[in-house]
């Protein structure tokens, strides 16, 4: 059955080979609740994709951790098994769940295959609906993700990027990281998780894709049964974060040969008229590997880093623009003035006709090559609803990105970039580098 099940897998990865193949269609079940399908039905395998809205971000004041702790337990017992018994059950299957959580979303995947739909799908109610949080489970969890905290502590990326969230995100939830810290975790109980559970899995949240072998009639069946028994609400959504970063450098100490550095400023949104020409933008700047301008000129042309690159982070309660650099001690310093020279440069300048075209080529192109399975597709198609974006998005992205100008550009580069606002939190023992005042 396995061997049976790796083989159908490999299939169903080259089953949907280009974005424009995608017929996307919603369905709404008996029992009020939407989802978005892609039915194929050459392979009696099918994929969903379930989100519920709020994530890390809804847990309660002085309990940080919860969530994460209780969506790790999902699948350590539900119902009548245990968690030996529950992964035989899913084992003997050939079923396939996964449990994932950000500050923004509790994410839930589903494989399976057409001939074990109602089983399968009557395991992951049970681990939706009825977790057990055995005690032995929740401190055989607990002990991993106290490890994973204990390790964090004593790297540098990991102590750059908390350290960045901190500066970024103050009071708001974002600030802390979402697994908690040793003394939230210890501390929590199984009165916890059941309040965490009861927090964030609700039907005011859910968004649904399914990609496969499955009917519309079938996935409305599906949804209703899986779901239909949870509550209305859940906690109520943490307020938009206020971004004020400031400009400047932050210092973490820390004995190593090589520096790490994150920086930032504020983004955009991706609901915003401009995030396209953002996208764009952020290509030739750092987001395009080799071919940025971040990685020609930190990397190629003064080997100062072996990576160096930006990104758009926006999240939904804050934006920001992030990217990321390390470098040896003596020379991040360098490295820092080349990046602050290259954000005023774009921003004051804007991107060459060539640097849009080649942009525009490539992100053009590689779009395509991210619908290159069930699963994939199941997971873009949620977000597409997260998003709040149009069903028939697939077939329009790329014309949205064709349409960006270089008119378009020079206005978002000179509005957006912020080169006197970018803060870098260095981690380790820079030369030449210091705190600014009042960080």
């Amino acid at each position: 059955m396995i061997r049976f099940f790796l083989t159908l897998l490999t299939a169903v990865m080259v089953s949907f080979p280009a974005a424009a193949a995608v017929d996307i269609k919603e369905v709404r079940s008996p029992g009020g609740l939407t989802a978005w399908l892609v039915e194929d039905q050459s392979i009696p395998f099918a994929a969903l994709e379930i989100r519920f809205r709020g994530g890390a971000s809804l847990d309660a004041e002085g309990k940080r951790g919860a969530i994460a702790l209780m969506s790790y337990m999902l699948d350590e017992g539900a119902g009548a098994l245990d968690a030996r018994a529950f992964a035989r059950a899913s084992e003997s299957l050939a079923t396939s769940f996964g449990f994932d959580i950000s500050d923004d979303e509790l994410s839930v995947s589903a494989r399976f295959l057409t001939e074990n739909r109602d089983a399968s799908m009557e395991l992951l109610r049970s681990a939706l609906l009825e977790p057990r949080f055995d005690a032995d489970a929740i401190e055989r969890v607990r002990a991993q993700v106290l490890s994973g905290i204990r390790s964090d502590a004593k790297d540098p990326n990991a102590i750059a990027g908390r350290t960045m969230d901190q500066i970024i995100w103050g009071d708001h939830p974002y600030a802390t990281a979402l697994e908690g810290t040793e003394e939230s975790v210890s501390a929590l109980t199984r009165d916890d998780l059941v309040a965490a559970h009861r927090a964030i899995f609700a039907r005011d949240r859910i968004y649904i894709g399914a990609v496969g072998d499955i009917s519309e009639e079938e996935l409305a069946g599906l949804i209703d049964e899986l779901l239909g028994d949870l509550p209305e609400t859940g906690a109520p959504m943490p307020p938009r974060a206020e971004i004020d970063i400031p400009g400047g450098v932050t210092v973490v100490p820390f004995e190593t040969p090589q520096s790490v550095a994150i920086f930032g400023q504020a983004g955009i949104s991706q609901d915003d008229p401009d995030y396209f020409t953002a996208a764009v933008l952020n290509h030739v700047i750092g987001g395009g590997s080799f071919e940025s301008r971040l990685m020609t000129e930190v990397r190629e042309k003064r080997g100062l880093t072996y990576g160096v690159y930006s990104y758009l982070a926006p999240k939904d309660l804050g934006e920001v623009y992030m990217g990321s650099v390390s470098s040896a001690n003596d020379r991040i310093a360098e490295a820092i003035d080349v990046i602050r020279a290259e954000w005023r440069r774009a921003a004051e300048e804007g991107v060459t006709p060539s640097e849009l075209a080649d942009a525009k080529t490539y992100l053009t192109g590689a779009y395509p090559l991210r619908f290159d399975g069930n699963a994939r597709i199941a997971r873009i198609i949620v977000g597409m609803q997260m998003l709040g974006l149009p069903i028939d998005y697939v077939a329009t992205r790329n014309d949205k990105v064709e349409a960006v100008t270089m008119d378009d550009i020079r206005r978002v580069a000179a509005d957006l970039l912020d080169p006197d606002g970018l803060h870098f939190v260095v981690v380790g023992q820079p030369e030449g580098v210091e705190s600014t005042a009042g960080n």
